[in-house]
């Protein structure tokens, strides 16, 4: 028996029972649906169906009763006939490469989509689908925390991914956009374990710099780890300098600098949201654990690996106790815990800002640069400078009303 296959397109004001009416007239046809996709902007909706149906009498009277059930529901049918060989080309493509780029701004202009979606046309990939993930935005209200965020999921061959990802490096620095690129694979579904730096990342200060300005050698500290960030000297090298002109401060300071450490924006709504829908999070610092540990209660995080002060006689002694946790370390204690965890290294995500982040950056599954220095973006697979650490849950596909349940 000969079929025939159409596109119907409906659009119109959105209703309830719109889908129910419309299948139910193919469905006393015996149409066989072969796709489904739905979009609704601003209560108007975009509805399309592709369907098979028998040649003939059934063919022309189930597009007049769908014609006729659209002018009854108020909304506009449009058919497109579909022919077998061009029905099978687009079955073919469903084996192609899927990648996800999610786009993060504290607002989306037209330009910066353009520029973006520029490069994925020049490439010859096609985007099967836009998502919003940000709640949507008053234009009388001012926001406190404005942002905004879209995801694209996007199909085809992609013959230099670094060539790829470059482009919007360009853009990103150009227009004040954040821009990640990422496969759509299996693990980006099912992540399970996100590490954290903290000095810069979860909180908005280097805590080794504070204590420096109270034992009175702020400058000449700062200066040693603001080369180290950028990856000028060896963290190791710098860390035990720093360390040498913290002695003999009381450790009376630090409960006090603690209880006011500047937590980032977004963090508690990203550790609370991660927490909630069973990740596991750890702090893996370069800094110290007596912060480390007070924010992992504080944000009730799951991990500390962080230096350990050496004090004396309730003075710092400008030595530490075991190993520098550096960034081969920070490495070592991610596939360490992910193997406790029973989790697959593909599985995890590292965010930091510093050049002694990068050996994590570019072992998890998923690296981001987190307002990082040039050095680190450069080198990272994915970085968020544009809004907060809750940017993180829009890499990973969440949206808004995900996210607002929990808070």
């Amino acid at each position: 028996m000969a079929k025939d296959i159409f596109l119907l397109n409906i659009s119109g004001q959105d209703k309830p029972g719109l889908t129910s009416s419309l299948t139910s007239v193919l469905s006393n046809y015996g149409a066989k649906v072969l796709d489904i996709g739905q979009a609704n902007i601003h209560d108007t909706l975009s509805l399309g169906f592709l369907f098979e149906i028998e040649s003939g009498n059934n063919s022309a009277s189930v597009l007049k009763d769908l014609l006729f059930k659209a002018y009854e529901l108020g909304v506009t049918a449009k058919f497109t006939p579909i022919s077998s060989e061009d029905y099978e080309n687009w079955v073919k493509l469903q084996g192609k490469d899927r990648y996800i780029i999610t786009i993060l701004g504290e607002r989306l202009t037209a330009e910066q989509i353009s520029k973006v979606t520029q490069v994925i046309s020049d490439r010859n990939l096609n985007i099967d689908a836009i998502k919003r993930l940000t709640g949507r935005t008053s234009l009388v209200r001012e926001e406190e925390y404005p942002r905004a965020s879209i995801e694209l999921s996007i199909r085809g061959k992609i013959d230099c991914k670094f060539e790829f990802t470059e482009k919007f490096m360009e853009i990103s620095t150009d227009m004040d956009v954040d821009i990640a690129f990422q496969e759509d694979n299996i693990f980006r579904r099912n992540r399970r374990l996100v590490c954290f730096d903290m000095d810069s990342t979860l909180i908005q200060t280097e805590v080794i710099d504070k204590l420096a300005e109270l034992a009175g050698v702020g400058d000449e500290v700062k200066a040693i780890t603001e080369s180290a960030m950028q990856g000028e000297i060896d963290f190791n090298e710098s860390f035990k300098k720093r360390m040498k002109l913290l002695k003999g401060l009381s450790e009376d300071v630090l409960h006090d600098l603690a209880v006011n450490l500047p937590i980032t924006k977004g963090a508690k709504r990203l550790i609370d949201t991660l927490r909630s829908y069973g990740f596991k999070t750890a702090i893996l610092s370069g800094g110290f654990t007596y912060f480390g540990n007070y924010l992992k209660e504080e944000l009730g995080m799951d991990y500390v690996y962080a230096n350990q002060l050496e004090i004396k006689d309730g003075k710092l002694t400008g030595g530490y106790i075991g190993d520098i946790v550096d960034g081969n370390k920070k490495a070592d204690y991610l596939k360490e815990i992910a193997k406790k965890e029973g989790i697959d290294i593909g599985q995890t995500i590292a965010v930091g800002d510093g050049a002694n982040d990068l050996p994590m950056l570019n072992l998890a599954g998923l690296g981001i640069a987190f307002h990082a220095k040039p050095k680190v973006k450069d080198n990272a697979q994915n970085s968020i400078s544009s809004i907060g650490l809750d940017g993180v849950l829009y890499l990973l596909g969440y949206h808004d009303r995900h996210i607002d349940l929990i808070d």
